[in-house]
């Protein structure tokens, strides 16, 4: 097989992730199956060593193969018939569910599957090549090279009080990776922790592993978080940490009113303990945000953390972290990890923000999502009128869905997984058992032909899984 000729549009490695799932695909056992070797396939399929392991890594990150050490790498086993789980992780559940072939995945959260900057991020890199040599990159920049370090410094700057310089902005391999040393610099462990429910599932999971006490601060049904709780919480919890969004919560799709932040930012320090501000989607708003959180609450006591993957797409994996406080530890905890990034792609990424050409590309993906939601809102209510509520989102690219009736929401889950349907039931998003009437859905089919009778089937579970 010889992949220079496949589509011009294409690059190398995106034949070669073609060509491993096509492998992958035609595993179907319950036994592990090793996959060839990066050399194997390097000689089979007329390209690079790096090329081949690019193209692992992405399938490694999306939980389709697993690395082994000094072994290669192995395709996950996929039964051969839909799994009956009744019990167990009902995370692991559903990345594993996600993978098995004809599934129609609603779970994921995935905005960039309207839009990526694939093309133009490859053609910086390869511009990148020939201005910095391999023998003229630095050995190591352990939080990242400086120019994206400044471009981010620079987008984050809106005052000259409310100011960032590249030195309070640090680079990891994936959010994954940036969160779990947070917890470490912070010594979050035996702590207690405030976040927004329903939260994101990767950064439960990163508190829960990391021995923090989570106490959850739901949102309300009018769309507003309840400052008093929160009030009464800061007063009698010896909270370490406050984790909120920057503008909008996902995936409530919620944002709170002008007048709500600016009390939230004076409880904040009033009390003052530290701030998270979980800015993954804050590029994202359909509309003009709100002044966000960090440009509120005392910047002395703020951290910030996102993510480019939710606006370049896997490619760009990265996570990062802005902080004016605690330098030496920061950098030390990032020496530690030895965080393995690609200079060039850093470098390219900074381009796009220097160039004007990312601000271009997320105008264009938020009018993609905005339409998208808007289309989802039809099949909605075509199909699951008041069997559902919901709120039309504020960004990002799902919807949060409650039942209007008394459901086994697992088994929903459940009977959608035999028709090889995939949701996220709305417990994923919480420690606690909140949200069990809940599911998040993706609005990003990206014309999805079946969809309309996915969501017929999404209707049929739910009537079938009515409690009482």
């Amino acid at each position: 097989m010889i992949l220079r000729g496949e589509r011009q549009a294409d690059f190398a490695y995106q034949a070669v992730y073609r060509y491993i799932i096509s492998l992958i695909g035609e595993v179907s056992t319950d036994a592990r199956v090793k996959l060839p070797s990066l050399r194997q396939l390097a000689t089979r399929l007329s390209v690079s060593i790096s090329t081949i392991q690019y193209a692992y890594s992405l399938l490694e990150k999306e939980g389709r193969v697993y690395s082994v050490a000094k072994s290669g790498y192995y395709a996950w086993p996929i039964p051969t018939q839909p799994p009956t789980w009744t019990g167990g992780d009902l995370l692991d559940r559903v990345y594993a569910a996600a993978r098995r072939p004809g599934v129609v995945v609603l779970s994921g959260d995935e905005p960039t599957l309207l839009a990526s900057l694939d093309g133009p991020l490859l053609k910086l890199e390869r511009e990148l090549v020939r201005q910095y040599p391999r023998h003229l990159q630095p050995w190591s920049q352990p939080c990242g090279v400086w120019e994206l370090r400044d471009a981010l410094a620079a987008r984050y700057t809106s005052s000259p009080t409310r100011c960032w310089h590249a030195d309070d902005v640090y680079i990891g391999a994936d959010l994954r990776g940036v969160l779990d040393l947070l917890t470490e610099v912070l010594g979050l462990r035996g702590t207690t922790v405030i976040v927004e429910s329903p939260c994101d599932w990767l950064i439960l999971r990163v508190l829960q592993d990391a021995g923090v006490r989570v106490i959850e601060l739901p949102w309300l049904a009018d769309g507003n978080l309840d400052l008093g709780t929160l009030d009464h919480l800061l007063h009698v919890e010896a909270v370490h940490l406050v984790l909120l969004s920057s503008t909008i919560s996902l995936p409530s799709g919620l944002g709170m009113s002008a007048g709500d932040r600016l009390d939230v930012a004076r409880l904040l320090d009033q009390y003052g303990c530290w701030v998270l501000e979980n800015d993954t989607f804050g590029e994202l708003n359909f509309k003009l945000p709100h002044t966000p959180l960090r440009d509120l609450v005392n910047p002395e006591r703020l951290m910030v953390f996102s993510t480019f993957e939710k606006i370049l797409g896997s490619e760009a994996p990265y996570g990062y972290l802005l902080s004016r406080r605690m330098s030496r530890e920061l950098q030390r905890q990032f020496l530690l990890r030895s965080f393995r990034l690609s200079s060039i792609r850093q470098r390219a990424i900074a381009r796009l923000y220097q160039s004007g050409r990312m601000d271009q590309h997320l105008r264009t993906l938020r009018q993609q999502l905005r339409q998208q939601a808007e289309q989802m809102v039809e099949r909605l209510e075509l199909h699951l009128a008041g069997q559902l509520t919901y709120r039309m989102p504020l960004a990002g690219a799902t919807f949060w869905l409650g039942s209007t009736r008394p459901v086994d929401m697992r088994q929903v889950f459940q009977r959608l997984l035999a028709q090889h349907v995939v949701v996220a039931p709305g417990e994923l998003f919480s420690l606690s058992g909140l949200h069990q009437q809940h599911l998040r859905l993706s609005h990003t089919f990206h014309g999805q032909p079946n969809l309309d009778d996915t969501l017929v089937t999404l209707s049929e579970a739910l009537r079938q899984a009515q409690i009482g």
